[in-house]
């Protein structure tokens, strides 16, 4: 029996097995084997069948089990290119010029004989042929040696022509001492897989489409130049291999029993997994190049083909939401079923494109406008939300949840599946629609044409009124629209505009200060009475502050002073709207220098973003006065100062004549502009003064 190697030896040993390939003068050995005639060789099939033959033969050995594929092969396939015919010949001289004379050799190898130049004799014999092809075939020659061994054993017991093959192989001590045996196919069969590992590897970078990766140019170059290395040392592991196998043959048991064959297999194979792992990070790489260029090309034909006229919007909404067959990838709310990008066929299209991070409130106004539309033949329209999301975050069940959260409150189509968004798709919602964080409409017409980029202004602020949803709509809208109540506070609360249409007096107010609320309220209700007017107090509340406004609406409700809006949800949209008009005056050109409307919303923007509270008076659709909290509330404690004015010319003239007497030049406005959609502007003028006010930055974690 032969002594088992010391750990100290097997690390010498394996430096100098491995150290063969690895310097340059190897490398340029092994390069210089390879003389390619150009021919082309598709190996895939023929890996098909050398995998199932390796995993079909190693159950029969005990100890050395690989799970057995289905029961089929890929011969239907290998017979439709006639690959392995064409490659017969030469896997038949692998077979019999190179790895059989093994047989003759095996102690000389097996005791430290020169491996390395049987696989230099291979590599020269294989070298008209590519790469992979080299390593296929090698491992071809392999497969059929371990399968007619395999078949022999395994048939051993059961049939008389293999008994009596063995017989003449010798291979009865193999039988008997199979559990001897154990380690070493163990080590055989994961040289193997390893080695089939690689190849595949191999193969892989031989199949990476030209039209997206050059050979001459990195990140494939450089993979390739290891490329000689992997081929050599899979081949070698061919070699070894072949020794084991033909090393069977009647062996003795001190043979059978020894363990360095074992060590030896077990240390090719660590390197043939080494080699893999790198080779499977340069394609990582190859990979990352194709998907960029691949990407710029789709994101290209998505540039153009949303510039060219369309018959209709199917083919422009197929490069957007979802380009392949071979899923429906939109959810129908009403129907409770998935259906075809067809199903928006020639309709009027708006994009809801968002995040997940979407409030209740927007969703719930969107509906109601959306629903209201569903009664409404001439609305030939329909929404599809489009969520965006980061893709290299993982999908959870926190946002498979939140998803389905969000969907749930939608009416309109949504997308089946975040997931299935293109990348290129998301870059031009991204750099083109300039879509950051914000939820944007993006309004295509029945041809898919973009008719307007961010439709969600004119949505919110005029409704199903603002049906195209064009750029020019919008503007013809502006045109025909002034500062009047029935703008300023829209359908929210519909008492108000009745109210005003009866002649009395209304006044919206807002802040957070539940004294100057209280004080505001008593002292208006006061001077009504004593002017002998009717007056209606409407409290709109605060932008971005919820609960501070449940709490203040319970005290305004307990105390009876005054009306407030019917909800949490109708203060939100009072301000979102105002903040539209902003952002749509804007996306026209406008400045508050000019503008009248825009100078009202700014200015109402700027009440909100001090620290005290606010009041509009409003005396008709169109006749107003606004101001501060501390100036109305004192012009209104020294009413007796301009009541004689008011019998004289009027209530409201005389409360705007004595505010204006209050106001002094020393001011200080804020506005806040958390943005829907729209860009921040560069430059913004004091509503009161008409200085330039300074920018500044706030970062807010939350809304309340």
């Amino acid at each position: 029996m032969s002594a088992a190697p010391s750990h100290r030896q097997m690390a010498r040993n394996e430096r100098r097995m491995f150290a063969a390939s690895d310097d340059s003068t190897m490398l340029k050995q092994i390069q210089g084997t390879h003389a390619p005639d150009g021919r082309d060789v598709d190996v895939r099939p023929i890996l098909e069948i050398i995998e199932d033959v390796f995993k079909r033969a190693a159950p029969s050995i005990p100890g050395a089990h690989i799970e057995s594929l289905d029961d089929k092969t890929g011969a239907a396939v290998v017979d439709e290119n006639g690959m392995l015919e064409a490659l017969a010949f030469v896997i038949q001289k692998v077979s019999c010029e190179v790895l059989r004379p093994l047989s003759m050799i095996t102690c000389k190898c097996a005791g430290g004989g020169d491996a390395h130049a049987t696989t230099m004799a291979l590599l020269s014999l294989l070298s008209s042929y590519s790469w992979d092809a080299k390593v296929a075939i090698a491992l071809t020659a392999l497969a059929i040696a371990y399968g007619e061994f395999g078949l022999v054993v395994q048939l051993f017991s059961s049939h008389p022509l293999a008994k009596s093959v063995a017989v003449l192989k010798q291979l009865p001590d193999v039988m008997e001492h199979s559990n001897a045996l154990k380690s070493r196919f163990e080590a055989l069969n994961n040289l193997i897989g390893a080695m089939l590992d690689v190849t595949k590897r191999i193969v892989e970078f031989r199949q990476l489409p030209q039209q997206y990766i050059s050979a001459e140019q990195p990140p494939l170059s450089v993979a390739m130049t290891h490329i000689p290395t992997a081929a050599y040392w899979t081949i070698r592991s061919v070699v070894a291999c072949a020794t084991q196998i033909f090393s069977l043959i009647g062996m003795s048991y001190e043979y059978v029993s020894s363990t360095t064959e074992a060590w030896e297999l077990s240390s090719l194979a660590h390197k043939e997994r080494n080699i893999h792992d790198h080779l499977m990070q340069q394609l990582a790489l190859c990979y990352q190049h194709i998907d960029e260029k691949k990407h710029i090309e789709a994101y290209n034909n998505l540039v153009r083909i949303l510039d060219l006229p369309q018959l209709d919007n199917t083919r422009i909404l197929r490069h957007l939401i979802y380009l392949k067959d071979d899923i429906m990838p939109l959810y129908e709310k009403h129907t409770n079923s998935r259906v075809h990008v067809e199903a928006l066929r020639r309709k009027t299209v708006l994009l809801l494109i968002s995040d997940f991070d979407v409030t209740e409130e927007e969703l719930r106004i969107l509906d109601q406008i959306y629903s209201k539309s569903r009664s409404k033949p001439e609305l030939q329209y329909e929404i599809v939300w489009i969520p965006i999301i980061d893709k290299t975050i993982p999908w959870s069940e926190a946002l498979q949840q939140r998803f389905e959260q969000l969907e749930s409150m939608m009416s309109w189509y949504t997308l089946h599946h975040p997931k299935i968004m293109e990348p290129a798709a998301i870059r031009y919602i991204r750099e083109v629609w300039n879509f950051d964080k914000k939820m944007i409409l993006v309004a295509l017409d029945p041809q898919g044409k973009v008719v307007c980029q961010n439709a969600l202004h004119m949505f919110l602020i005029w409704g199903n009124f603002a049906y195209p949803f064009t750029t020019m709509k919008e503007e013809a809208l502006w045109r025909d629209e002034s500062w009047r109540l029935e703008l300023f506070v829209d359908d929210i609360q519909p008492q108000i505009i009745e109210w005003a249409h009866e002649g009395r007096y209304v006044c919206v107010y807002g802040g957070e200060d539940m004294d100057w609320i209280r004080r505001f309220t008593h002292t208006a209700n006061k001077v009504a009475a004593a002017a002998g007017i009717t007056l209606e107090l409407v409290y709109a509340g605060k932008s971005n502050a919820k609960e501070r406004m449940r709490k203040i609406v319970q005290v305004i409700d307990k105390d009876g002073h005054s009306h407030y809006l019917p909800d949490l949800n109708s203060m939100w949209y009072f301000w979102i709207r105002l903040e539209c008009m902003l952002y749509s005056k804007m996306q026209h050109g406008k400045g508050v220098e000019s503008d009248s409307i825009m100078q009202e919303v700014m200015t109402v923007l700027s009440f909100d973003g001090s620290d005290q509270g606010w009041a509009t008076m409003w005396f008709g659709l169109t006749d107003m006065a606004r101001s501060k909290g501390d100036m109305i509330l004192d012009c209104l404690m020294k009413f007796e100062d301009w009541q004689e004015n008011a019998l004289r010319i009027g209530f409201l003239p005389a409360l705007k004549e004595h505010l204006q007497e209050l106001h002094t030049p020393h001011h200080c406005n804020r506005l806040i502009l958390p943005g829907v959609g729209g860009g921040i502007p560069e430059k913004v003028v004091c509503a009161e003064c008409g200085r330039p006010m300074e920018k500044y930055f706030m970062y807010r974690c939350c809304t309340d």
